[in-house]
């Protein structure tokens, strides 16, 4: 008789008994972690979900936050005097106001903030924090540090006290207390929101590599769709910024695909597109961006690339939506001045832009700030003025460590008109290296400068080359 079969048999019992244990371990284990009689906790409600991203500052959903602030506020009805609801309503308001581009949440998340602290002011951390995240939204990065450091002072141990504080010193040009904050974050968390974070500081210090392999770990770890998205857009915009088209298309449409209300993910899908040459799709993608999160910078992102193909009129139409955009921001107590004078530098009153720029400057001396005046200062025709912010910008000695082909391009440019051509080449070069579609206007005068300025002359001495 044929022993195959019997063998096979006993195999297959052999294997039927080992599921069989298996099973009653996993069991066992669900029947230790759960109370007698008890099934497994049921799904989080969209109300908990926000909840739990909003007291740690991550993305949420835009349906989940509705359905915070609704039952925020029927509980307030009832009970109008519990300090921590007021301060996750205004908490939540703010976040609704950032996915929403919709500076009229300030105000009322203002004032939720404000209802907190007056029922309990003294010890009340959440509201602090909440009041700080508020300034930073509204791009007041001084009274940001000022709320930040007063919660710090308060609950000095506690890990969500740190991005508000982090991001405010960021916004200051404050870049060594930017570095001594984060080192404290990371010695208290880990995790998604914490490598979110340490990316944006290593991005800004030009450490791209750092940067993103934080963000993909981030991706990897983040619980909520809403948050996987945010941190989707930002690789992406790390791919753009140095120059690969293809994946940071990539990154976009993903965060697009897991969060349609990623309108930043749409606008960066535009600003890939163009670049690669597929216009029709580019100006779909900034159109829905612009419907349903009308940034400011959106509008000039949009107009530039319609006045690059020639279309004055559409573009026009642009820059009159950054300026109402401008204009109901600071209704709502928003700072859009930078935004503005950096529209203003190219496509209105270079004058103006440099006093709206110079202001910002005193109230902000951040990177992006010293550029934008730079630029307008070129603009206006005072080159030698502007050269100082220029090389700020782009110096990593002196706090410029973002590798941004913009900021280069702006010191390429003003080093042009200065004469100092060997300079000028080097860094018009160098803008190109970084991301060769930086912009669709910047692009072809960098392009047009180096023509003219042509290889350099040995005999014209070493400032040439």
């Amino acid at each position: 008789m044929d022993d195959k079969p019997r063998e096979h048999r006993r195999g297959a019992r052999r294997r039927v008994l080992l599921a069989s244990v298996a099973g009653c371990a996993v069991l066992g284990g669900v029947l230790v972690l759960l109370p007698w009689g008890q099934q497994a906790p049921p799904a989080l409600t969209p109300q908990a979900r926000a909840l739990a991203a909003v007291t740690i500052g991550v993305p949420a959903a835009l349906p989940d936050l509705e359905a915070l602030v609704e039952e925020r506020q029927r509980h307030l009805d009832r009970h109008p005097r519990d300090a921590r609801a007021w301060a996750v309503l205004g908490s939540a308001r703010v976040e609704q106001g950032l996915r929403l581009a919709d500076p009229a949440y300030w105000p009322r998340a203002e004032k939720a903030l404000r209802a907190s602290l007056k029922v309990r002011p003294e010890g009340n951390a959440p509201a602090l924090r909440g009041l700080a995240a508020l300034a930073n939204a509204r791009r007041d990065f001084a009274a940001a540090r000022e709320w930040g450091e007063a919660a710090r002072k308060l609950e000095p141990e506690r890990w969500t006290t740190y991005p508000p504080l982090i991001e405010a010193s960021a916004g200051l040009g404050d870049h060594e207390e930017t570095g001594r904050l984060l080192e404290k974050l990371t010695a208290l968390r880990t995790g998604p929101a914490v490598m979110a974070r340490a990316a944006a500081v290593y991005r800004d210090r030009g450490w791209r590599e750092d940067a993103a392999a934080k963000l993909a770990d981030a991706v990897s770890a983040a619980g909520e769709p809403a948050e996987r998205a945010a941190y989707l857009e930002r690789a992406g915009q790390l791919a753009w910024e140095r120059g690969d088209r293809e994946d940071a298309l990539r990154h976009f449409r993903e965060a697009v695909r897991i969060d349609p209300d990623q309108r930043a993910a749409q606008a960066g899908q535009g600003r890939a597109l163009a670049s690669l040459g597929r216009t029709t799709e580019a100006l779909s993608a900034y159109r829905v961006a612009l419907a349903k999160h009308p940034r400011p910078e959106y509008a000039l992102e949009l107009g530039e690339l319609y006045e690059s193909l020639g279309l004055t009129r559409a573009a026009r139409v642009q820059y009159g939506v950054l300026r109402e955009r401008v204009r109901v921001a600071a209704a709502h107590g928003a700072d859009e001045e930078l935004v503005l004078g950096r529209f203003e530098t190219d496509h209105g009153d270079a004058g103006d832009a440099v006093r709206r720029l110079r202001a910002e400057w005193t109230r902000q001396p951040s990177t992006e700030v010293a550029d934008a005046l730079g630029w307008a200062l070129h603009r206006a025709g005072r080159h030698e003025e502007a050269l100082p912010f220029a090389v700020r910008a782009t110096e990593g000695t002196q706090g410029g460590g973002v590798r941004s082909a913009l900021y280069v391009f702006h010191r390429g440019m003003i080093e042009r008109s200065l004469e100092r051509y060997g300079a000028a080449r080097r860094h018009l070069q160098e803008a190109l290296r970084i991301n060769p579609w930086f912009s669709p206007l910047g692009v072809p005068q960098a392009q047009r400068a180096l023509a003219r300025l042509g290889e350099p002359s040995v005999q014209a001495g070493p400032e040439s080359l």
